[in-house]
């Protein structure tokens, strides 16, 4: 594909946002023939709501169902054998306490008669809690038992460690490749969105959406999938065995859990909108950044540091507060949920104590419940803790989706048409367009440009030059009227194939980081080597290329900063002449070369136009002379055309311009110059000394 081979040169700049500091232009945008200023740099962001974000998140998973069952599978085991494992140990405390007890028991009696003995003596409690007990008296502890009970433990909490190992690393990957196809989705399209969504989203928060944020998206996933499904579980897990072991305690612990409901939603509702504010700023900040990297040649020349620091600190100042708020309140969560677990585990075992005294419970449950009970807040705090990243993850989530929700261009149509003979004519049959329904902009605009006629369109500023050819190009829709290529209208042909047979040279070149030889072979990947040279040679490219060391195998760095402006220009020529086109679009393309190396492109793109037909936008009207046909636009409608000398013949709107050109010209030539700021000596408008 041909096209486009430069910048979009119609791309406004990026307006000032109400209550900011000055923002510089982008370096290599134009505001001419552009969109209006939108009111704002940036659309605002509506928070859509936690639930409805987070679930049309999780609905991304939906294509590895199977996996997620395995997942499903490998956590219920690994939280099964973990929830066992304080019961065993329970009874390993069982163990221990028997046999310290049966140890100061007198050999040769039974349990009954001790327990009897010490309530004769006034020791009821002991007495109860010795009748509840396996113990036998005059022996210590059976250390045996002991050790088959520990090393059941440990092979328990062994298997547990490596179904969540195999947990994780199925889950890991199902993960990555939904972020995958994320990032996938957001690159197809960003494909299919039409030039008005780039005209109005800063460069910086587009980037900021599709790296940023689906990488916190990413991370997001990661470290809460796991960690809720298996905290989820081992809630349901441990409930269930301290209803088991006594209900009553786990009465008293389950009071934690609506205390530490309520206290995570109130602070999370407060927090999800901080979150949100903390990426939208992000992005406002990468885009001041990108935009004053872009130009800091221009921000240095005009001496606007100053002015670029203190718009970066102002909106460095407002990411800051919002993410210290955004941390600061979502932070507030965790010793929110210490301290209600503490106040559990307090009650907890306070009750429990009382019930082993009155020989209701066993010392082992009442250890075991404990560690339930720990088990049982830890998840709670654990998800708690999860809040703030759940809520700057579905924060993020809601940009990425704003970008997959825009609206696309129209599509292709089913049945394409195609233009079955190539020549390169093209007509406007009342063709009406504007970038704001408010503003005119073209108004019923008929014109026929001839195969192999060059069409030059001059005027002012804002005369509509740029966006005529971006109307041929399709990179916008016509609100009336019709354009057609060689018959054939271009609203019912496939983009690709129309742009495919357009060569487009802007004057903002975009190169990107390659060699010179991939650089020109861009817009025909199939090129031979021969064709690329010959391109090279038509477009005076070899002459500069053989110079280098590295000849067409030098790398050119992504800003193309090791080749001069011109020789980048030439580049970008070089590119459309390769790809053949059968219509040339030339906006200022010759602009940033020298007058030698101008008059000879010229040459050569005559001897290309044979059966094509060039669109040529120029300021510079010296260099239009010899179109075949000159188009004189103001605010958008053509005043005049004709050629070079029937224009400045009629002395209307072209002559005018041609004269305020050239006129100037001629008196720089006749009036001397003023004496320079310099030295005494110095004669006025000359550069030598007098005297001497």
């Amino acid at each position: 594909m041909s096209a486009p081979t430069g910048g979009n040169s119609g791309t406004p700049p990026v307006p000032q946002q109400k209550n900011e500091p000055t923002r510089l232009p982008p370096a290599g945008r134009r505001p001419a023939g552009g969109p209006p200023h939108m009111s704002m740099g940036m659309p605002a962001e509506k928070a859509m709501n936690f639930g409805p974000s987070a679930r049309r998140l999780l609905a991304r998973l939906r294509p590895y169902r199977l996996q997620l069952t395995g997942v499903l599978a490998l956590a219920l085991a690994s939280v099964g054998l973990s929830v066992i494992g304080p019961k065993v140990l329970g009874h390993a405390t069982d163990i221990i306490f028997s046999g310290v007890i049966g140890r100061q028991l007198p050999p040769g009696t039974t349990t009954e008669a001790a327990a009897e003995a010490a309530r004769a003596e006034g020791n009821g409690n002991f007495a109860d809690m010795l009748a509840r007990m396996d113990v036998i008296p005059g022996t210590g502890i059976d250390f045996d038992a002991l050790g088959r009970v520990l090393a059941f433990a440990v092979v328990l909490y062994i298997g547990a460690s490596m179904l969540q190992w195999a947990q994780g690393w199925v889950l890991n990957g199902v993960v990555q490749r939904t972020v995958l196809t994320l990032r996938a989705d957001v690159e197809e399209k960003l494909n299919r969105l039409p030039l008005p969504y780039f005209d109005k989203q800063p460069r910086g928060e587009l980037l900021s959406r599709v790296t940023n944020d689906i990488d916190n998206v990413s991370q997001t996933l990661q470290q809460t999938l796991s960690q809720l499904l298996t905290s989820l579980l081992t809630v349901v897990g441990v409930l269930g065995m301290m209803f088991w072991i006594s209900p009553l305690l786990a009465v008293v612990a389950l009071v934690a859990v609506p205390m530490s409901v309520v206290v995570t939603s109130l602070i999370a509702k407060r927090s999800q909108g901080k979150f949100i504010a903390q990426w939208k700023h992000t992005g406002e900040l990468n885009g001041q950044i990108e935009e004053a990297y872009t130009g800091h040649e221009l921000v240095k020349v005009f001496g606007r540091q100053k002015e670029v620091e203190a718009a970066f600190h102002a909106k460095n100042e407002e990411l800051f507060r919002a993410g210290f708020g955004a941390q600061f309140v979502s932070g507030l969560i965790m010793p929110a949920m210490f301290f209600i677990g503490n106040l559990s585990y307090v009650a907890i075992a306070v009750v429990g104590g009382l019930r082993v005294a009155s020989g209701s419970m066993s010392l082992g449950d009442v250890q075991a419940f404990i560690q339930y009970s720990r088990q049982f807040t830890q998840p709670l705090t654990q998800v708690a803790s999860m809040a703030n990243l759940l809520q700057s993850g579905v924060a993020s989530a809601e940009r990425v989706f704003a970008v997959l929700d825009a609206d696309e261009q129209s599509p292709d149509p089913a049945e394409p048409a195609r233009v079955a003979d190539p020549h390169g004519r093209v007509e406007f049959e009342h063709v009406s367009f504007r970038y704001d329904p408010e503003k005119p902009l073209i108004d019923d605009l008929s014109l026929v440009a001839e195969p192999g006629h060059t069409v030059a369109i001059v005027g002012p500023t804002g005369a509509g030059k740029t966006t005529l050819v971006n109307l041929v190009m399709r990179f916008y829709g016509l609100d009336a009227g019709r354009i057609t290529l060689d018959g054939v209208d271009i609203s019912t042909m496939r983009r690709d194939d129309l742009r495919g047979r357009i060569g487009m040279v802007l004057q903002d070149t975009w190169l990107f980081g390659g060699t010179i030889r991939d650089n020109i072979a861009y817009g025909r990947p199939d090129a031979t080597e021969e064709e690329i040279l010959a391109a090279a040679r038509a477009t005076f490219v070899d002459r500069f290329v053989r110079s280098l060391p590295d000849g067409y195998d030098t790398v050119i760095d992504e800003e193309g900063s090791n080749v001069s402006a011109g020789e980048k220009q030439l580049i970008t020529i070089a590119r459309a002449f390769l790809a053949e086109p059968s219509l040339l679009i030339l906006d200022e393309a010759t602009s940033s070369v020298d007058t030698r190396t101008e008059v000879l492109l010229q040459r050569a793109m005559a001897a290309l136009r044979s059966d094509r037909t060039s669109f040529v936008i120029a300021h510079r009207l010296s260099t239009i002379r010899d179109a075949d046909l000159i188009l004189m636009m103001e605010q958008g409608r053509i005043v005049e055309q004709g050629t070079h000398d029937q224009l400045v013949a009629a002395g209307g709107a072209y002559a005018r311009l041609y004269r305020a050109q050239f006129s100037g010209a001629v008196i720089e030539d006749e009036v001397p110059a003023p004496a320079p700021a310099g030295p005494p000596g110095m004669r006025a408008g000359a550069g030598t000394p007098v005297g001497n």
